[in-house]
């Protein structure tokens, strides 16, 4: 090992992600990227998690790192009916956090003691106090973009008499675009939501933390990330995207493989909407429709919960048996409802577009392979609006115009099929792909970006001690 390999052997990390597939890949990613800075790691886990994909995917990561340390938190009950949510993502990220103080002896622990830890957000406000007691430097890993974080440092604390954040049209956030209030999901708006509260709270308590580390880069976020490491009160930022996929998340079906290498090269259009969201049934034959009609080669991942342990309806129940025998039919398309390796799927050759509700996981690795993106966010919650600002601004992503937050806005087929058509043959958004494809490889290369942030990161810790 190098000097400086040997001196990160001695720094020990200990990384604590909250529940949900879109908060552990990226967490599990960069544990592998500390892992090839021949860092020691403990990884924190929870008893019980949420989803059957969570289990297996820790499972795949710590036979992949024999030498990670697994230490299981058994969480305490929570009483449903003290948080207003029946989201089970929610209700686990509630349990965690009142489940917090169980770090402490944990952390005490372990040997050799602990350099820094890295949390998610939605746990920040319960564990930092805890950290700040035990004098042990606490780190965020951003799992969305840097547009977002800015949101959240400038989250308003004022509200207005009937409990909502008091916001204008445009939240204005200097050094860089505005974000219209239309841009914010309507469970930010409401004070009273848990949503709302751990983002508050997650503001309010941000200059707290010893650094932030986003899985975005500055290929794709330049503005952002410059104004951030400018603003005084917030704490050092560092842009370790885009975070790559690792061999532990699981090769991809032979039959989808084999499907994709009978098509030609950039003609298939990927249709996914992320590991926990659900589609009700009308939109997913509208969606059917919309595919149908645009002619083109597809394959498409159907998802109805967001808890996997519930799917349990075979895809003739879900999509229809009329529909799904005019798919089969029209031999354009692969329809599956089991897991698939997303990234994989987009680095394949023949995939030549994504149709995604544009969740940052999913920005970042179509960004990675350089595939232009079709979107439709549409959650209650989250940042999927806000994330495309930041790819409609780069000129690689066309929008579903009547996507609204409502679960009551249904998209029709005849428009999801007039933009797929539209994206499939745009020649000026490939471009603009390839060339945000270029700048993330570049940026998670050898001498990179990432490689870089990741330098920084444990040469501060180690001057700090």
């Amino acid at each position: 090992m190098s000097n400086a390999d040997v001196i990160h052997a001695r720094i020990h990390v200990a990384l604590f992600p909250s529940s949900g597939m879109g908060h552990l890949t990226p967490f599990l990613r960069f544990a592998a990227a500390l892992l090839r800075c021949h860092c020691q790691l403990t990884l924190i886990t929870t008893d019980p998690v949420v989803s059957l994909a969570e289990s297996q995917l820790i499972s795949r990561f710590l036979s992949a790192f024999p030498q990670v340390t697994e230490k299981k938190i058994t969480l305490l009950p929570l009483d449903p009916a003290t948080i207003n949510s029946a989201d089970p993502f929610t209700l686990q990220w509630e349990t965690i956090r009142r489940s917090a103080h169980l770090l402490s002896p944990l952390i005490s622990s372990l040997s050799p003691p602990l350099s820094f830890i890295v949390t998610d957000i939605s746990l920040q406000s319960s564990i930092i106090p805890i950290t700040a007691n035990l004098r042990l430097p606490n780190y965020i890993l951003f799992i969305s973009s840097a547009r977002m974080f800015s949101l959240l440092a400038y989250f308003p604390s004022t509200k207005t008499d009937d409990g909502s954040f008091q916001f204008g049209n445009v939240i204005i956030i200097p050094g860089i675009p505005p974000i219209p209030r239309s841009s914010l999901p309507p469970v930010l708006l409401n004070s009273n939501s848990p949503f709302a509260k751990n983002f508050s709270e997650g503001s309010q308590t941000i200059t707290k933390v010893n650094g932030v580390l986003i899985n975005t880069f500055d290929g794709l976020e330049k503005q952002a990330l410059d104004m951030l490491n400018t603003v005084k009160g917030l704490p050092p930022v560092f842009p370790v995207g885009p975070l790559l996929p690792c061999e532990f998340e699981g090769p991809e079906s032979l039959a989808t493989l084999k499907w994709l290498e009978d098509q030609k090269e950039g003609s298939v259009l990927f249709v996914c909407f992320g590991s926990r969201t659900a589609t009700s049934k009308e939109q997913i034959r509208e969606i059917g429709m919309g595919l149908l009609l645009s002619g083109c080669k597809f394959l498409w991942v159907v998802r109805i919960k967001i808890f996997d342990k519930e799917e349990e309806e075979g895809l003739d129940e879900i999509l229809g048996y009329e529909l799904m025998q005019r798919i089969k039919s029209s031999n354009n398309g692969l329809v599956v409802k089991e897991w698939v390796n997303q990234c994989e799927i987009l680095s394949h050759k023949a995939v030549g577009g994504f149709l995604s509700h544009c969740g940052w996981n999913s920005v970042v690795e179509a960004a990675l392979n350089g595939v232009p993106m079709l979107a439709c966010p549409q959650r209650q919650f989250g940042d999927q609006r806000i994330n495309l600002e930041v790819v409609e601004a780069a000129g690689w992503v066309l929008c579903v115009k009547s996507s609204g937050w409502g679960e009551d806005v249904l998209l029709k087929g005849e428009e999801i099929g007039e933009k797929i058509k539209e994206l499939m043959a745009s020649e000026s958004v490939k471009l603009e792909a390839a060339r945000i494809g270029q700048e993330a490889r570049k940026a998670a290369g050898v001498g990179g970006s990432c490689e870089d942030s990741l330098k920084k990161l444990l040469q501060s810790w180690n001057k700090a001690h």
